[in-house]
């Protein structure tokens, strides 16, 4: 195995733990903050953090029209609208709905791939990983899972939103952002997000509400650093590099993780159900992945 898969093994894996990781982060911060105004604290802090990390090592920010309106429409499509319906959302509905109302991420990456990317193939093995992931998902979340369609509903279309939302997105920055660093792309986007929704959340939500104390502080500034700065730069780098259906499928792993720091750090349960689901998932990957696996194995003989 070469350096540059080595890279994006340890990218991907990277992104998958900490992606996982921010969902305990956010519901720290929100027992101190409003949804709105934490998520804009934490693009606004990540900007500076992406800002610095580009003075170090002298990169510049791009600036051809192109690149422009990748900003803009990322800024709000990617964040602001999907992280602002999933912030909301999270209020009424619980976070393993949530997870398994997100798995259609990938699904409608498959879609909007085979329209924009044709020439980037999605073929049965692909469409067949992802169902196989989808339904550990369903496993790993559904004993004690009830839904109340009455108080749920918009939750529910939200998350759902944001998801359709975001594959889109990440369907279009593979296909046009392709010339664009991965700290450059990550910068303008967080920092229209952060100069949104921070007023939105003073102007919107109940200010009575926040409290700047630790919890606060720990929250927003791990989901700047890691759950921003980290991640996002990462996911970038590899959209150049990864078919994008097979990069949607971290979103399977990331409440897996999630569980598993549950169980950890909030002594939650851990079941024979919740293993079982994880191999599904992590089966479906590996089936989703397993031409790319027979064509290394190929040419390394």
């Amino acid at each position: 195995m070469n350096n540059e898969n080595i890279k994006i093994g340890a990218g991907f894996t990277l992104i998958c733990l900490l992606w996982g990781s921010t969902w305990l982060a956010i519901r720290v911060g929100l027992d101190s903050l409003t949804p709105i105004f934490s998520a804009g604290v934490r693009f606004s802090l990540a900007s500076l953090f992406i800002y610095s990390m580009m003075r170090i090592k002298g990169i510049g920010i791009q600036k051809d029209p192109v690149a422009v309106k990748l900003y803009i429409i990322m800024g709000i499509f990617s964040f602001v609208i999907p992280f602002g319906l999933v912030y909301w959302a999270e209020q009424f509905i619980q976070s393993g709905l949530a997870s398994i109302l997100f798995g259609v991420f990938p699904f409608a990456v498959i879609i909007f791939s085979r329209i924009a990317i044709p020439e980037d193939k999605v073929g049965s093995y692909k469409i067949l990983g992802v169902g196989l992931g989808f339904g550990g998902i369903i496993l790993i979340f559904s004993e004690g899972l009830s839904i109340d369609f009455s108080n749920d509903f918009w939750g529910m279309i939200a998350i759902v939103i944001s998801a359709v939302m975001q594959a889109v997105i990440a369907v279009m920055m593979k296909k046009y952002g392709r010339q664009l660093n991965p700290l450059s792309m990550n910068l303008a986007p967080v920092m229209i997000a952060g100069a949104i929704m921070v007023p939105a959340g003073l102007l919107f939500e109940d200010t009575s509400r926040l409290v700047f104390d630790s919890k606060a502080i720990f929250s927003v500034t791990y989901l700047a650093f890691f759950g921003t700065l980290l991640t996002f730069t990462t996911y970038y780098w590899l959209m150049r590099r990864m078919n994008v259906v097979i990069l949607s499928l971290s979103s399977f792993i990331t409440p897996i993780v999630a569980v598993i720091l549950g169980y950890l750090i909030l002594d939650e349960y851990l079941t024979q159900r919740h293993l079982i689901g994880s191999a599904l998932v992590l089966i479906g990957i590996l089936l989703a992945n397993v031409r790319g696996l027979i064509n290394y194995f190929i040419k390394k003989k």
